[in-house]
């Protein structure tokens, strides 16, 4: 893959965050997506809230598969891990990094093809399982990298830009995601970056398995009147429920924050809509069915589990990284292997 580094030097009043890094700090290589394309504004958006968050990059590890969407790492966190799966493999390769090395911040990147096609079964399971991570699907609507034909997340009856209608069912990830229980479930708009960096800050700061549904029009291949996908659409049918706002935790009378904390924001959830339950998984999913049929575009955070545990807390893994441990401690020899058969016995 061909990319240009951007510069190394920035100007010495940079705005720093608490760690003293710039925004600088937290950008990648230049991108080599169309101009206009709407994965930029989402990779400017990670930036923004990995600056905000105070979040060292060292910290993070994105990954991503194939597609358009799966070139975005390379334009954000160039000093984080970083690993490109193959098509539609991303979710398995992060729930293994995450299961030997718990102690890093993971972000999922991907696309409508590589997660609603190719990869549905394992967005799926990635998602039933509580990975934790925020699992982020740049939604076009169409395979641009393949000259635009229509992705499984193209609504019936949406027009191709050379004319060709889509008579197939769209694959709703946000619904798939609420019956799968994802703890963690938004959808957010490319162009209002104003409503995106605060549902990716609140997904990172997120203890279980957070999704966003993103939608990120393709200016080359569905940016069109017709198109539910495009900017003007989504513009005109926008309909955000919730806002989300940070605050710190509380200080005690001495100073200190309660816990050890060191001064992390907490999200807050406002509601947009007169009695939108963000809690209630069921009432949730009527109201984007019903609205969804009036042809809106629901937005902001949708649903958040109030008690939400990832997946290690389902296997009850130690709290120390795998890949830290010794060997003695991986494989406690044969005397321990014994009592264990014969406890299931």
């Amino acid at each position: 893959m061909t990319y240009l580094a951007k510069p190394r030097l920035h100007h010495p009043d940079a705005p720093v965050n608490a760690l003293g890094y710039t925004r600088r700090d937290y950008e990648g290589a230049v991108s080599t997506l169309c101009a206009g394309c709407g994965h930029d504004a989402i990779s400017a958006a990670i930036v923004e809230a990995c600056f905000e968050l105070d979040l060292a990059p060292h910290r993070l590890a994105k990954l991503s598969g194939i597609g358009c969407s799966s070139k975005m790492p390379t334009y954000f966190l160039g000093a984080s891990h970083g690993f490109n799966s193959v098509h539609g493999r991303m979710p398995s390769v992060l729930t293994g990094a995450n299961l030997a090395n718990r102690s890093l911040l993971y972000l999922g990147i991907s696309g409508d093809g590589d997660s609603a096609s190719i990869g549905l079964g394992q967005f799926a399971h990635s998602l039933r399982r509580g990975v934790h991570m925020m699992y982020l699907v740049a939604n076009n609507g169409v395979y641009g990298l393949t000259r635009g034909q229509f992705s499984a997340t193209a609504d019936r009856g949406s027009p191709s830009r050379r004319g060709a209608v889509n008579t197939d069912e769209p694959v709703d990830l946000i619904g798939l995601a609420l019956l799968l229980g994802a703890t963690f479930v938004a959808r957010g708009f490319s162009g209002d970056r104003e409503q995106l960096v605060p549902i990716i800050k609140a997904a990172l700061l997120h203890p279980g398995a957070a999704f966003i549904d993103c939608i990120s029009p393709c200016v080359a291949f569905n940016n069109h009147e017709g198109s539910t996908k495009s900017f003007d659409y989504v513009r005109g049918h926008d309909h955000a429920v919730t806002r989300i706002e940070f605050d710190r935790p509380p200080r005690t009378a001495d100073g200190a924050e309660p816990d050890g904390g060191n001064g992390a924001l907490v999200a807050r959830v406002e509601p947009l809509v007169p009695g939108y339950d963000v809690h209630d998984r069921l009432a949730v999913m009527d109201y984007l069915a019903r609205h969804g049929a009036e042809g809106a575009t629901v937005t902001g955070l949708l649903y958040v589990a109030p008690d939400a545990q990832d997946l290690h807390a389902h296997l009850e893994t130690v709290d120390e990284p795998l890949n830290g441990l010794r060997d003695d401690a991986l494989c406690p020899g044969t005397a321990a292997l014994e009592e264990f058969n014969a406890s299931l016995r």
